[in-house]
């Protein structure tokens, strides 16, 4: 996909306000990234294929209402452009604290008021009520994501996770400990990358 095709598919499901929205959050993300490195200076020229669109196809996987937490939630990829491009509440969980500020700044300066930051490790953030959607862009094996967000999910909580090349390998090393029902989802910008899909997650 290239940068216009990824624009273009941005703006086709989501609508020229939001996407307009998302063009200033890039910017930003342009401009922050000279700074401190939250994302990598070769993939600038991508930004809407390796980034933004790249983070928006999560939100037609996310077929249920409520919450969604981002893990590890880093530069705002995917938590950001989901708070952009839809009415969700998002709570961002980000441990480091500079991120953690600029994650504040950036959703401050766009008017997002559906996103709350949570400057903490996932493993001691105690959300008001279950999430229905927990996404993470390489952040963690899925079995270490798993362990330390189950208190944060119920029965009914979809888990979105981008992972690459390694998407099916990663659920079969996963099953020895963890049930659930897991499906691997082609990723539309990288067409050998895999989205893990995963409902009803439980320890065995």
């Amino acid at each position: 996909m290239t940068e216009d095709e990824a624009r273009s598919w941005v703006r086709a499901r989501f609508g020229v306000p939001r996407e307009t929205v998302l063009a200033r959050y890039a910017g930003i993300l342009r401009d922050e990234s000279a700074r401190q490195n939250l994302i990598a200076a070769s993939t600038l020229d991508e930004i809407w294929n390796r980034h933004l669109a790249d983070s928006a196809q999560l939100i037609p996987l996310a077929d249920v209402d409520g919450p969604w937490i981002d893990i590890g939630a880093g530069a705002g990829l995917p938590g950001l452009v989901i708070s952009i491009l839809t009415d969700r509440d998002v709570t961002l969980v980000e441990p480091r604290t500079k991120r953690a500020e600029f994650l504040r700044t950036t959703a401050a300066a766009l008017g997002l008021d559906n996103v709350t930051v949570a400057a903490s490790r996932i493993e001691t953030h105690k959300p008001a009520r279950p999430a229905a959607v927990i996404s993470a862009r390489a952040v963690a094996p899925l079995y270490e994501l798993f362990a330390g967000a189950r208190h944060c999910t119920d029965s009914s909580t979809i888990w979105l996770l981008p992972k690459g090349r390694n998407a099916e390998s990663e659920v079969e090393a996963t099953r020895g400990a963890w049930q659930g029902v897991f499906h691997v989802e082609p990723s539309i910008t990288s067409p050998d990358s895999g989205i893990v899909i995963a409902r009803g997650v439980r320890p065995r």
